[in-house]
């Protein structure tokens, strides 16, 4: 998870944005925290798919193939 500093600064740069022209240095900064941040919230997602089983009214475990896959592979894909 991303610390409460650079989920802090995320939001503080995104107002300052619409306020002024952020300098190239803050772009940048802000390039890269945009970044980090949806690197975690996909890692995150695919962490749920692992954990994920559909099961029909019939009690038969009909999981698609492809989760069945990255829940095999782990973390390699």
């Amino acid at each position: 998870m991303l610390s409460k500093d650079k989920l802090n600064r995320i939001n503080e740069l995104a107002n300052k944005s619409k306020q002024q022209e952020l300098t190239a240095e803050e772009k940048k900064e802000q390039q890269e925290l945009r970044q980090a941040y949806l690197k975690n919230v996909r890692k995150s997602f695919k962490n749920q798919f692992k954990g994920m089983k559909i099961v029909d009214p019939n009690g038969e475990d009909v999981t698609p193939q492809k989760v069945k896959d990255l829940q095999d592979n782990g973390d390699k894909s």
